[in-house]
C-alpha cells in the first residue's frame, strides 16, 4: 500500500531542485501539504531568485497538491515555519535539504569561505528546526530528516569546511533524536548521492544519469511517515542502494596501569 501523508504539513529546504524538488513533489503527490523553501540561489551561495520556488509549487498545484513558496535564506528558520503555520496550521515533517559548496583547498581557504558554508548548512538547520520544534513538541508529533554527505565521513579534497559542517549535522541530528523521544518526535540523518546542484559540475554524464535524485527520495519519504520510528540513525542512498551506516568499537585492550614512556 503506497505510503500517504494526508493531512500533514512539511518544509523542505532546498526544494527549488534536485534533491529537494523530488521530496517536495512526492510528498504533494501523497496528499501533504508542502512548502517549497528555496533561495534561488547558486551552488556557492550568492545571488537569489523565486523562481525555482515558484516552479516547483506550480507542478505540484498541476498535480492536484497543496504547496507554496518560501524565498527566504535557511538562517531564517522562523520565517520559513512562520509560512507553514500562517497557510497550512501545523508542522509535521522538517527536511533540512538546502545546502551549498565553497570548494578550495585549506592552505587557500579564507574565513568566509568557512563561516558561509556553516551558517547555511549548520546554522540554516538549527533554525529551521528550532522554530519548528515547539509545534511538534505539542503535538507529541514530528519527523525530522538531516542531509549529511560522504564527505563527512570519509573527508574529500578541497572541502574541509563542508565536511566538517556536515558531519556535525550528524551530531545534531542524534542528540534530537534523544531529546524528541518522549515527544513523539523522530530525527535522522541521510547521506545522499544524487546528481543536483551540488554534484552536477563534478559528476560525468553517466553517474548522473545513474544516481538520479529520484532515487534517492523513497527512503526520505519512508523516513518522514509516520510508521518509521527508528530514530537517531545514518542511513545512506544512491543509484537505487539503500543501506544504514553502523559505528563499531574495535575489541580494543584494557592496561589499567598503562604508562607513556
Amino acid at each position: 500500500m503506497a505510503l500517504r501523508f494526508d493531512n500533514r504539513v512539511a518544509i523542505v529546504t532546498g526544494a527549488g531542485g534536485g534533491l529537494g524538488r523530488t521530496y517536495a513533489l512526492e510528498l504533494a503527490k501523497r496528499g501533504c501539504k508542502v512548502v517549497v523553501n528555496d533561495l534561488g540561489g547558486d551552488r556557492h551561495g550568492s545571488s537569489g531568485s523565486t523562481s525555482m520556488a515558484d516552479k516547483v509549487v506550480g507542478e505540484i498545484k498541476a498535480a492536484g497538491g497543496q504547496a507554496v513558496a518560501n524565498y527566504n535564506s535557511v538562517e531564517d528558520g522562523e520565517k520559513i515555519v512562520k509560512t507553514a503555520i500562517d497557510n497550512f496550521g501545523r508542522i509535521d515533517i522538517v527536511i533540512n535539504n538546502a545546502g551549498i559548496l565553497r570548494d578550495i583547498s585549506f592552505v587557500n581557504m579564507k574565513d568566509v569561505d568557512w563561516d558561509l558554508i556553516f551558517k547555511v548548512h549548520v546554522k540554516g538547520a538549527y533554525s529551521v528546526t528550532k522554530a519548528a520544534w515547539p509545534y511538534m513538541r505539542d503535538q507529541k508529533y514530528g519527523r525530522v530528516v538531516v542531509t549529511s554527505s560522504n564527505a563527512a565521513v570519509y573527508g574529500n579534497f578541497g572541502q574541509v569546511n563542508y565536511s566538517a559542517a556536515k558531519h556535525a549535522l550528524i551530531g545534531f541530528s542524534n542528540s534530537l533524536a534523544l531529546e524528541g523521544a518522549k515527544y513523539g518526535i523522530v530525527s535522522n540523518t541521510v547521506i545522499p548521492t544524487a546528481g543536483s546542484r551540488l554534484t552536477e559540475t563534478v559528476m560525468p554524464e553517466f553517474m548522473l544519469d545513474a544516481f538520479k535524485p529520484e532515487y534517492v527520495t523513497p527512503l526520505v519519504l519512508y523516513m518522514c511517515h509516520e510508521k518509521f520510528t527508528e530514530t537517531g540513525n545514518l542511513y545512506e542512498a544512491g543509484a537505487q542502494w539503500y543501506g544504514t551506516m553502523k559505528y563499531y568499537h574495535s575489541e580494543g585492550k584494557l592496561l589499567p596501569k598503562a604508562t607513556v614512556e
